[in-house]
């Protein structure tokens, strides 16, 4: 669990400085356009997974890892992520951001959640090299 924490607070933290950084290079969720930079950000949790599923394996799984057991593991990491960036949403909407809503960013936060699963199975059959016999 320490990893999927550590790895999750790393996304989690990075997503959080992008919703930043995008505010001050003044790009934001308005009407339904997206900015040819917001399509980068998929790079913070594609990464955040794939060092936490590696050192993972590595780590805690002895090189011999199941699909599944990487597909968990990618959820706790992107569940720790999610959390941290939540957080850091709620703050950008209270404190900084006066002109948008949580509905205008209501659609990225669905793509994000869409971008996370597809993420946990391409990394999870990326590192899964123990095969699971099921008779």
């Amino acid at each position: 669990m320490k990893n999927a924490i550590l790895w999750g607070a790393m996304i989690g933290v990075l997503s959080g400085i992008w919703i930043y950084v995008m505010h001050s290079a003044g790009i934001g969720p308005i009407n339904d356009q997206v900015a040819p930079l917001e399509y980068f950000s998929f790079l913070i949790p594609a990464i955040g997974l794939f060092f936490g599923i590696y050192t993972y394996r590595k780590n805690e799984c002895k090189d011999k890892m199941g699909f599944l057991e990487a597909l968990i593991q990618s959820f706790k990491i992107l569940i720790a992520g999610g959390i941290i960036t939540v957080f850091a949403t709620i703050l950008y909407f209270s404190y900084v951001s006066t002109k948008n809503t949580l509905s205008d960013f209501s659609g990225r936060i669905f793509g994000a959640l869409l971008v996370g699963v597809i993420l946990a199975f391409a990394v999870s059959l990326l590192f899964a090299n123990k095969a699971n016999k099921v008779d």
